[in-house]
């Protein structure tokens, strides 16, 4: 795969993971989950799974970075939810 195309993936995947690290401090630093949709967060972790699925199948290194990266803050905050109902 182009180098350059590759680039912008990994430039789009930074945004877009980093996107939800706010949502999760805010609720590690309130202990408060209350507001967050735990079925949003379930879905939303399928799919980040079948993206990273793909990423490994057509080894694209920016798809499986990132999307990796925003299963872990996706299951923080599910944790969170979990952890502070």
């Amino acid at each position: 795969m182009n180098f350059n195309i590759e680039i912008i993936g990994v430039v789009a995947g930074i945004l877009t993971t980093i996107a939800y690290a706010p949502q999760a401090y805010k609720i590690y630093k309130e202990k408060s989950a209350k507001e967050v949709s735990l079925s949003m967060y379930l879905v939303l972790l399928t799919g980040l799974i079948l993206w990273l699925f793909y990423g490994i199948l057509i080894d694209s290194f920016a798809i499986k970075l990132a999307n990796a990266v925003t299963i872990v803050l996706a299951l923080s905050i599910i944790y969170f939810k979990v952890r502070y109902k």
